[in-house]
């Protein structure tokens, strides 16, 4: 299974999805809720996931860091033993820069 990150941002916190696309072409994304949404297709996942103001984390530069709030290379993707204790991890409060 493939899988990239997805990111918005919420006030003063980042929102992470996971979108995984399974070798059949189907794909999934786990929500900041923990939810496992099924799409028939990787591209109607990435629509969902742009429609509700993700973005593709490996395609976010600078100016989107900043206009989200954050320094890009001080954040990562939540990491866990597993699905249910990522979806507890998939919200994160902003750190306020100095």
């Amino acid at each position: 299974m493939q899988s990239t990150w997805w990111l918005s941002s919420l006030g003063n916190f980042l929102v992470w999805a996971r979108l995984d696309v399974r070798p059949a072409g189907t794909a999934q994304v786990l929500d900041c809720d923990g939810n496992t949404l099924n799409y028939e297709s990787e591209d109607n996942a990435r629509a969902a996931l742009l429609d509700a103001e993700f973005q593709a984390f490996d395609g976010i530069d600078e100016s989107d860091a900043e206009r989200m709030g954050f320094v890009l290379g001080h954040i990562q993707p939540p990491e866990a033993s597993g699905d249910e204790e990522l979806g507890q991890r998939m919200i994160q409060p902003l750190r306020q820069s100095a």
